[in-house]
């Protein structure tokens, strides 16, 4: 299950949230997103719409009038059904026959043996205390509202008939400098190699572009920036037809370029990772360091990988850093000579987390990143079967193909 930090704004649910200009495909010069009208948030109010004694509904927990009014007018515009208990011991009642359960900011605890909510709501204002109280209690999804009603909806709708959804993969460093962009991008290019829809995400505004990397900046195809203004659902198909590709794989980038990036509110981030989900096998999301970008698409992805150079300074700020993601299974990255001081076992050891493989430590990496000729070093056999054994670590779906 996907773990998403959510910060739309009230726009309509039903439908596509935006749409490319006619004609706009990925060989076309770069459209934009236009959201929809609407307001999903502004549906008719419902004083007590409560499932009936029985099965299905969402339920959700909290005391807190604020929230359930909101959340009844996002259940109504959802066409679904809700049930409103204050705390955790009548919680446990109904549970586990919702279909979807959301639990308030004010609760601190749960039922025991419970499967985790689907989503943390809690109002705008609370900080970043909202994200930490949805890792201690394992929250799939966090929902700001009333900012993420049209989201939330949409959300509620889709859960009760879910598609079929492509694995989230967050690569992180657990310090400056550690590597994360080249090992995102060997790791897709390696799941390109295996036959895998593949789709790679910039997550840092502030990381100068990854199409850079790629010496792919001059390659038409939607940036952020165009999709600055989506609102609720877009259409994965149409939004995969308007990325660019190099390497074998879309991706979506941040551009290379001298101006101060171009501000994307985490409701568009929110619904463009949505569909990317729904239209790739794989979405591996260079997630970029800071507390912008973890809230921002850390909280969409099902698992985690954290890049950590052999170094003991390194481990300690990794063990830092993990207090901001979210409860996902993670594992480690080690970059640096087989042999080192501090061999894999040890960094495992210090950040608590198993090491699932080695970055091969290559000196042409440093001029290949300033040349964009990353993608022709991991032609090599050797950074292919690094980014397979990646995927042997994601589980058999993605087991598209074999390495010759």
């Amino acid at each position: 299950m996907s773990r998403h930090q959510m910060n739309a704004s009230p726009s309509r649910p039903e439908g596509p949230g935006g749409s490319l200009p006619p004609g706009g495909t990925a060989a076309s010069s770069r459209g934009s997103f236009l959201p929809d009208s609407g307001a999903g948030a502004g549906a008719a109010w419902l004083p007590d719409r409560s499932v009936a004694d029985g099965t299905g509904g969402v339920l959700l927990v909290s005391a807190s009038t604020v929230l359930r009014g909101e959340v009844e007018r996002i259940v109504a515009a959802a066409g679904a059904h809700l049930r409103v208990v204050p705390d955790a011991v009548e919680a446990g009642r109904y549970w586990d026959d919702a279909s979807a359960v959301l639990v308030g900011s004010d609760i601190r605890e749960l039922p025991p043996r419970r499967r985790t909510p689907a989503v943390m709501v809690g109002p705008a204002g609370e900080g970043d205390s909202l994200w930490h109280l949805a890792a201690a209690l394992g929250a799939e999804r966090v929902a700001v509202l009333p900012d993420a009603a049209a989201w939330l909806a949409d959300h509620l709708s889709r859960s009760r008939s879910p598609g079929p959804g492509g694995l989230v993969l967050g690569v992180i460093g657990g310090c400056g400098g550690a590597g994360a962009t080249t090992a995102a991008i060997w790791i897709a290019q390696a799941a390109a190699w295996l036959g895998v829809r593949v789709l790679l995400v910039d997550g840092d505004p502030w990381g100068g572009g990854l199409e850079l990397a790629l010496a792919a900046e001059e390659t038409p195809g939607l940036r952020w920036p165009d999709l600055a203004e989506a609102r609720g659902s877009i259409d994965p198909l149409q939004l995969a037809d308007s990325l660019p590709v190099a390497g074998g794989f879309s991706f979506l980038s941040w551009p290379a370029t001298r101006e101060k990036p171009f501000p994307v509110a985490a409701a568009a981030a929110a619904g463009v990772l949505d569909a990317a989900r729904r239209g790739y096998e794989l979405v591996v999301v260079d997630v970029g360091r800071g507390a912008a970008p973890i809230h921002t698409v850390a909280w969409d992805c099902d698992r985690i990988m954290v890049v950590v150079p052999a170094q003991l300074k390194s481990a300690v700020a990794a063990v830092r850093m993990l207090q901001e993601l979210p409860p996902v299974e993670a594992a480690l990255l080690v970059r640096g000579r087989t042999g080192t001081a501090l061999d894999g076992a040890l960094i495992a050891d210090a950040v608590g987390l198993p090491v699932q493989g080695r970055i091969p430590e290559l000196r042409a990496v440093a001029g290949a990143m300033e040349s964009g000729r990353l993608l022709d070093l991991g032609k090599r056999r050797n950074i292919r079967r690094f980014g397979a054994n990646v995927l042997d670590w994601l589980g058999e779906d993605l087991q598209a193909g074999e390495l010759t």
